[in-house]
């Protein structure tokens, strides 16, 4: 079996698993998970002078729940904010979720934040990186169907640089998510971050990445080893191409036209033409007399 076929067939199928990868990983909650011990801090609060305002933060703020967090959604898996606080809906995988907002209304103290500002800007890109992966990926398929159809060397490499160009993009959004995690947990971005967290909740929250920042990853690995497998297919395709057109000239011989004189008539022939049979041998007519 050619290197080539072999090659294209399992690229196609770390192409088609990126793909998977990265869509799941874009469109699922399971980014980053919050896990709130509230019950430590509701007996906290009950020995805490301030109770009131603390118990009343436990209640309404969804901060203070059980939830994971994905690029467009804050899911509770567990216990729920009130609606009346923190508007939710059921989502496809009957979790209580809410959406998260991209482009909020700020006042002039939150204007006034470059940090919070920097990572509203960063969280945005971070998406618009994704999307345009996404687009780049699209337009791959086409020509890797193309180039699989034709089986033509030239667009199977531009396939190649087409998913590795998505690699790179999708590579380039987890560095913005990093980014912007990092402004979560360092800088002063909002109350519902982890630098303006009180020490009770702090110290009673475990924050651990989920199974979609791997499948994201993942994604981005095997798009990466798409990209490779293409191009040692291209280099297959024309290696193949070329030992057939080696091939080809070897059949392909020279054909002149000959002058030359025909043949001249065998001797038996002339004799025969000149004297006629019938021929008799033997001693039919006797001795010769002179």
């Amino acid at each position: 079996m050619p290197c080539s076929a072999v090659t294209l067939s399992i690229a196609t199928i770390s192409a088609i698993i990126a793909t998977s990868l990265l869509a799941i990983s874009f469109s699922t909650d399971n980014w980053l998970y919050y896990e709130v011990k509230r019950n430590n801090i509701q007996s906290f609060a009950a020995k805490h002078s301030e109770a009131d305002i603390l118990l009343a933060d436990v209640t309404n703020k969804y901060f203070y729940y059980t939830r994971t967090r994905g690029l467009f959604r804050i899911c509770f898996p567990k216990e729920r904010p009130p609606v009346s606080t923190v508007p939710t809906y059921l989502s496809p995988i009957e979790t209580h979720c809410s959406n998260i907002d991209y482009f909020p209304v700020l006042d002039d103290d939150k204007l006034s934040n470059e940090d919070a500002t920097s990572r509203l800007h960063l969280a945005r890109s971070c998406v618009a990186l994704y999307i345009i992966s996404f687009l780049t990926l699209f337009c791959a398929f086409w020509t890797g169907l193309s180039g699989c159809w034709k089986r033509s060397s030239g667009a199977i490499t531009a396939t190649s640089i087409l998913l590795l160009a998505s690699c790179l993009l999708a590579a380039g959004a987890m560095g913005l998510w990093h980014t912007v995690e990092f402004f979560e947990r360092e800088k002063v971005v909002g109350e519902d971050f982890f630098q303006q967290w009180n020490t009770v909740l702090k110290d009673n929250t475990k924050i651990v990445y989920d199974w979609s920042y791997a499948v994201a990853w993942a994604g981005i690995a095997t798009c990466l080893l798409a990209a490779i497998l293409l191009s040692g297919a291209a280099v297959c395709l024309r290696n193949e191409r070329e030992k057939e057109e080696q091939l080809n000239l070897q059949y392909l011989m020279p054909v002149y036209s000959q002058k030359q004189p025909p043949y001249p008539p065998y001797a038996n022939y002339a004799q025969h033409q000149i004297y006629p049979g019938p021929y008799y041998h033997g001693s039919q007519y006797g001795p010769y007399n002179y």
